[in-house]
């Protein structure tokens, strides 16, 4: 229904992003949505996917058409849904999905929250060959630190923010706290310790 929309972002917050256009604030889930939070203020396009179902009906966003085109493969996996297939998403290790499918690596996909070796197996059956085609053309990265600035001016609030976003994404007090102790020794922005802690999460 929505291919894009184009506006201001006025709010970034751990599961959505708003999206302000012609007076009217879209509320948007993304893979990670502080990929956003150094364009406060800016016009962005954010390509977007509109979810209905009986009981729910959201918007889903992503920076390019390849990343949106994955989330919708993703949702054609039975087991998988939105949440899950943007937690695969935000890990920023695409390629890395990508080959785990290609090679059958059950013990990779698992990883994920929310994916058991069931889910795992469903993904290689219904995916496997079908994502060549997005990689070449797909996978910078996703998150770009470069966006926002290296002094971080409140790491404290930075980092709860990204605890708050990983919880989000479906991963528990358990394997978080597990991960915090290292985090929490680096000053980052809230990007990248969801970067951090989502590559160690995914060891």
């Amino acid at each position: 229904m929505y291919e894009f929309i184009k506006g201001n972002v006025e709010f970034v917050g751990p599961e959505y992003i708003v999206i302000e256009n012609n007076g009217i604030g879209y509320q948007i889930s993304t893979p990670n949505p502080f990929i956003f939070a150094g364009k406060m203020g800016n016009i962005v396009t954010v390509y977007t996917y509109h979810y209905v179902r009986e009981d729910v009906m959201a918007l889903y966003g992503f920076e390019t058409r390849e990343e949106k085109r994955l989330f919708t493969k993703l949702l054609n996996v039975s087991g998988i849904g939105p949440k899950g297939a943007l937690a695969i998403l935000a890990s920023g290790e695409v390629q890395q999905v990508v080959t785990a499918v290609e090679n059958e690596d059950e013990s990779f996909l698992v990883k994920f929250p929310g994916v058991g070796k069931k889910t795992a197996r469903q993904m290689i059956l219904d995916l496997k060959g079908k994502l060549q085609d997005i990689v070449p053309d797909y996978f910078p990265n996703l998150f770009n630190a470069d966006t926002f600035s290296e002094q971080a001016q409140s790491s404290s609030h930075d980092f709860d923010e990204a605890i708050l976003a990983l919880k989000a994404l479906g991963y528990s007090e358990k394997e978080i706290k597990k991960i915090s102790p290292e985090l929490k020794k680096e000053q980052l922005s809230t990007d990248q310790y969801i970067k951090k802690a989502l590559q160690r999460l995914l060891k």
